[in-house]
């Protein structure tokens, strides 16, 4: 029997030994009950398939996608410093929105050219991609979030080298979606370290600046999610326990990064519920 013959028969053999009825494990119903009870997380990268589901269900229509960066910063930060910034300052925003989910943080932005090297690729452990590279990841991350059924899809950036590229994947989509049920939107709002920096003045924090890439409202909020991520126990070793004149002494300087992040998250959201009219 030729190879033409064996395949029709090999299935309708299978066919009636009852395998072609089966559903493909990787193509379950997509109306599943949920077998188990939700997980309480804004990250979609925490959640599973049918969490997401019933959250959207429940309201949580707006998803917020965020850009941050891996690039040199200070001599005692992680190079994901705005990472790991995003993670308590994008979960702050989500649950003040309530209705709200997070996708995974973009990691990888423009940090200058790459050969030869400009800006931040000057420096060891950078990681760059051209705009045209950023630009086009954004948009098929949020054409995605469009394809699962987001009302909203909000971008946000924790880099100034971010803002143009996500300013303008969001006028682009926006007049491509035109008349859909789906709305994108860029929020500048966030990323105004200079306004964090005056606000920080009222709270009685002057800073001098010491010329390196950091101040007390950066370190401060990575210290909110992890204080390995600015070396405290080794900066505590050799008395550089401070930034800019400022003291970032347990509990001090997670008080101020809480602050800090309760505060652009404040200012975010209300710039959030203008933009989509709540």
């Amino acid at each position: 029997m030729g190879a033409a013959m064996r395949l029709p028969t090999l299935v309708l053999l299978l066919s009636c030994l009852g395998y072609a009825q089966k559903p493909s494990p990787m193509t379950p119903d997509p109306n599943m009950p949920r077998p188990i009870d939700g997980y309480d997380s804004v990250f979609l990268e925490e959640l599973t398939w049918l969490e997401v589901r019933d959250a959207m269900r429940a309201g949580k229509t707006t998803v917020i996608i965020a850009t941050g960066g891996v690039e040199q910063n200070g001599p005692y930060l992680a190079l994901g410093k705005h990472n790991i910034i995003l993670r308590a300052t994008t979960e702050a925003i989500a649950r003040k929105l309530g209705n709200a989910l997070v996708a995974p943080i973009v990691a990888f932005v423009p940090e200058g050219d790459i050969d030869p090297p400009t800006g931040h690729m000057k420096y060891p452990g950078s990681i760059s991609v051209t705009q045209d590279t950023f630009q086009r990841l954004l948009t098929d991350i949020a054409s995605s979030m469009k394809t699962h059924g987001f009302r909203h899809i909000i971008l946000i950036g924790d880099s100034g080298g971010n803002q143009q590229g996500m300013k303008e994947v969001a006028a682009e989509l926006s007049a491509k979606w035109a008349g859909s049920r789906t709305t994108i939107h860029f929020i500048p709002e966030y990323y105004d370290y200079p306004g964090v920096a005056k606000w920080l003045e009222t709270q009685g924090i002057h800073q001098v600046d010491e010329g390196i890439h950091d101040d007390v409202a950066i370190s401060s909020q990575m210290m909110t999610v992890d204080p390995n991520t600015v070396r405290m126990k080794q900066r505590a070793a050799k008395g550089k326990l401070s930034i800019n004149g400022v003291s970032l002494a347990s509990p001090k300087g997670v008080e101020i990064g809480k602050k800090v992040v309760e505060y652009r998250a404040t200012i975010t959201v209300a710039a959030i519920r203008k933009a989509i009219g709540m």
